[in-house]
């Protein structure tokens, strides 16, 4: 599961907050966390939400392509 890792990642690389990206997403910080820990699958409305603020593509987030930028 890559995208675990790489969303942790990502919103540690843009100086992000669980609380901030959940709120972008309309979702609990508690919510966040279990995503980021493997706890919950990451539904796909929130990884279309993930790619439009980290300017990433979904392969990027879940690992089918290394390529950083969408």
């Amino acid at each position: 599961m890559e995208y675990i890792k790489r969303i942790r990642d990502l919103r540690e690389d843009n100086d992000k907050t669980q609380t901030e990206v959940a709120d972008y997403l309309g979702t609990s910080q508690t919510m966040y966390a279990r995503y980021e820990r493997g706890a919950n699958e990451l539904p796909i409305r929130h990884l279309i939400a993930l790619c439009k603020l980290y300017n990433v593509s979904a392969d990027y987030i879940l690992g089918l392509d290394n390529s950083f930028k969408a």
